[in-house]
């Protein structure tokens, strides 16, 4: 997962009624249960919706990408995945952090 500018933004959410509508026993319902049942707290929140915020815009960018390429042909996308995928297996990464090529085994 990328990292993120972990400066903090404060933002103003609003959401539907049902998402934090009173049940019959004045017991909150739906979103605060669903938080509460993987022991997260009021306070957790922020950190849900930022999770949320973050698939959705890999969903999108995903389903940009894949309309984008909708006419590519197939064994051409391949080729370039494997292309890829051998490089990044024949390199390693030195202490430094920068690529070096690994040394084959005789």
């Amino acid at each position: 997962m990328c990292k993120m500018d972990l400066q903090a933004v404060r933002w103003s959410i609003f959401a539907s009624r049902p998402l934090e509508h009173q049940g019959p026993e004045g017991n909150r319902s739906d979103l605060a249960t669903f938080l509460g049942a993987r022991g997260m707290k009021k306070g957790d929140l922020s950190k849900f919706i930022e999770e949320a915020v973050r698939r959705r815009v890999l969903q999108c960018t995903i389903q940009d990408i894949r309309a984008r390429n909708a006419d590519a042909d197939p064994d051409e996308i391949q080729r370039i995945v494997d292309e890829a995928i051998s490089e990044v297996r024949g390199a390693s990464v030195a202490p430094g952090g920068s690529p070096k090529r690994a040394n084959k085994l005789r």
